[in-house]
């Protein structure tokens, strides 16, 4: 990092502490994430004033050292007692020299400074935007974790559905709804469960609460579990995966409980996504299994789901199969919406394929490639990407070419030859 650029960098931290101090209408979430760790905020939405900024404290979080030698000739910094605190001087000065020096662009990634700079030297900073474009407290692992730990303090029976699930806090989530290709019918539902999160006051006055249960169905690869996954970033809602297959214990008596653990744990930690994969695995049990007890925990989830809401528990309900025909009537009328996944047409194809290889080096003409993968899901556009970066690498290349993309297009239809195969035939 250039010299100009850790100054830069210091000044935000400093002034950061000096406006959040302040200015006690400000929160955490006022604070970048670079800044909470920092000043030592792990988790918690409540911050305890005054924050300071130290020499260790900058060291520690940044990387940077001697803090205080490299801001010695700026003139709106004090350092005192060998570094163990650095501040500004005055703060009107200071934000005026940072503003000088080039900082307007951090300003417009930092809510605490865009709250101070909004009516400061015409500088026209939303503050608003920038709040929101801003990381959350409540989307980070260290808050699920002091969330989850507060529950288990409280009610011990909820440690054995810890152990039946994956929790993923929002950051942890690789998938970001901005890199997927939805359809407008798929894009209209995400907009219905956002207005029903923000008038749920209104819809529970009302006594609607059959909202917010999705059902997913659709081949292999369409982007079911994606979207779910990517639904947990863009509502800032932590997601708890669950495979029904996974959950069904040795001792059959004890899936119904299990069923029952994963609801109440869903409940305890609302505001949340209940993601249910391999849904089918319901609608299989039920016909063809005449187990008593796995029609007792059949009957328990289907029971379960009645139970739970959007509306009154903050949970956001769904589930996902490729095999929606085995779904009898009692699984189906539990979701108030059934999304379908197909297989992409040849626009969704192009929009998918620019996508993925945005960034990378590719002669590859994607219309035509596009027309070329008819019957390709999402998934295998991304398979067949790969290997054509793999080929190219191979030949100690960067730039994909029309000779790397045959290779990938051949090893995903090679792959769906083998899956179509019937080898107990």
């Amino acid at each position: 990092m250039p010299v100009d650029d850790e100054i830069l960098k210091l000044m935000e931290i400093v002034l950061t502490a000096e406006i959040f101090n302040t200015r006690p209408d400000l929160d955490a979430n006022d604070l970048t994430p670079e800044c909470r760790i920092i000043f030592g905020i792990n988790g918690s939405v409540d911050v305890r004033r005054p924050v300071h900024v130290s020499e260790g404290m900058i060291r520690r979080g940044l990387g940077i050292t001697d803090a205080c030698r490299k801001l010695q000739e700026t003139p709106v910094i004090t350092c005192e007692e060998f570094g163990q605190r650095i501040r500004v001087t005055t703060l009107e000065p200071a934000a005026r020299w940072f503003l000088k020096k080039g900082g307007l662009p951090i300003i417009q990634k930092n809510p605490a400074l865009a709250y101070f700079f909004r009516d400061f030297e015409s500088t026209n900073v939303s503050y608003e935007d920038v709040r929101a474009n801003n990381p959350p407290v409540e989307d980070t692992r260290a808050f699920l974790q002091s969330r989850i730990a507060t529950l288990l303090a409280g009610d011990e029976r909820l440690k054995g559905a810890l152990d039946l699930v994956i929790i993923s806090a929002p950051e942890e989530v690789e998938q970001d709804f901005g890199d997927l290709v939805c359809t407008p019918a798929q894009e209209t539902v995400i907009r219905k469960i956002q207005v029903a999160r923000t008038h749920r006051n209104l819809l529970r006055k009302h006594r609607i609460h059959e909202v917010g249960k999705l059902l997913f169905v659709g081949p292999p690869g369409t982007g079911k579990t994606s979207l779910a996954l990517a639904l947990s970033r863009k509502l800032h809602l932590p997601v708890i995966e669950v495979r029904l297959s996974m959950i069904t214990s040795q001792y059959l008596g004890e899936t119904s409980k299990n069923i029952d653990r994963i609801f109440e744990l869903a409940k305890s930690l609302s505001p949340c996504i209940l993601f249910i994969d391999e849904f089918d695995f319901v609608a299989k049990s039920r016909v063809t299994d005449d187990h008593g007890a796995m029609k007792r925990a059949v009957n328990s989830l289907l029971k379960n789901i009645d139970q739970v809401s959007l509306i009154r528990h903050g949970v956001l309900l769904i589930g996902a199969t490729n095999h929606p025909q085995l779904l009898d009537g009692a699984a189906w009328r539990r979701f108030d919406e059934v999304v379908e996944f197909g297989l992409p047409d040849r626009d969704m194809r192009l929009a998918i394929l620019r996508k993925i290889a945005a960034g990378i080096r590719c002669s590859c003409d994607f219309p035509d490639l596009a027309d070329a993968t008819d019957g390709f899901s999402g998934a295998d556009l991304r398979i067949m990407v790969k290997e054509a970066i793999l080929s190219a690498l191979m030949d100690r290349r960067e730039e994909i070419g029309p000779a790397d993309i045959e290779r990938g297009i051949a090893a995903v239809k090679n792959r769906n030859a083998i899956r179509s195969q019937n080898w107990l035939a």
